[in-house]
């Protein structure tokens, strides 16, 4: 597990575009019969991605946790970008196809992933945050999440927002989590932006093209920077930070959030006169 720690808002101004990348692009999560973890000390999300081919993966907890097991004082969100797979919790075994979504609540001790077919393996995105009450494993397909159409094709971000893990969908501790749809033609996200003191938030960029790259704004409103990524990579934005994004393509995208809340439309929002 690879641990990265914050920085504060004055250092981040001070950050080279390689210190920037090094600080919160995760340029690899997706590798065959591998698990890959990062910790981040921005309120302790774990991001993870998870390529079974062969054989089941079984999640570790680890010297970095200091717990029996992964779960043992956590929760969390898994979201399938791959081929078909499954999840077994305790003995209990989930079907996940593509971009079906499943909530892990605190406690369970056993946590097994698996492709269906290992020449398409499945591929699985997580999210994990401390949890302090243990609540029902419950399983999220894209038909179950909870829809949100926004923008528009005059404003090049025509989108659709589904809510997997969210108050209106099932209960969790803090963690939020969900994934984004922009329709052909429409390449911003985000825009116009915000902050969100409250909530730090995590995104992976996925369905694009080998060619094509996001331009990620990160940083103050006032100091903004960007990094580019690439297809299945992901980026942490600290609490006081922007995080939006326009393509040279369209694209999808999974947001999770850890922190003070779960209300989804506690956002500051930034003037686009005040953007620098």
């Amino acid at each position: 597990m690879e641990i990265r720690y914050p920085a504060h808002p004055e250092a981040f101004k001070t950050y080279t575009t390689d210190r920037l990348r090094q600080e919160y692009l995760i340029e690899k999560l997706f590798e065959p019969g591998q698990i890959n973890l990062v910790y981040s000390h921005v309120d302790r999300i774990i991001v993870g991605g998870v390529c079974p081919t062969d054989a089941a993966l079984t999640l570790e907890a680890g010297k970095e946790l200091g717990a029996e097991y992964f779960l043992e004082r956590r929760e969390m969100g898994a979201i399938n970008i791959g081929g078909a797979g499954t999840i077994t919790l305790d003995g209990e075994t989930f079907s996940l196809g593509p971009r079906d979504g499943i909530y892990i609540g605190k406690g369970i001790k056993e946590v097994a992933f698996a492709s269906v077919d290992k020449a398409a393996p499945a591929k699985f995105y997580c999210n994990s945050a401390p949890a302090h009450a243990a609540y029902p494993t419950k399983k999220v397909g894209l038909a179950d999440a909870r829809q949100v159409h926004l923008g528009s094709l005059e404003e090049s971000n025509k989108r659709i927002i589904y809510q997997y893990v969210h108050p209106d969908v099932l209960q969790s501790c803090q963690l939020v989590m969900g994934m984004t749809i922009l329709e052909p033609c429409n390449v911003w996200n985000t825009m116009p932006c915000h902050t969100h003191e409250r909530r730090m938030e995590v995104y992976l960029y996925f369905d694009l093209p080998e060619k094509a790259v996001v331009f990620h704004f990160t940083g103050e409103p006032t100091e903004t920077r960007h990094i580019i990524v690439r297809n299945e990579q992901a980026v942490i934005s600290p609490s006081y930070s922007i995080h939006s994004g326009v393509g040279t393509t369209n694209y999808t995208f999974i947001w999770g959030m850890v922190g003070e809340n779960q209300t989804f439309t506690d956002m500051d929002h930034v003037p686009m006169s005040e953007l620098r």
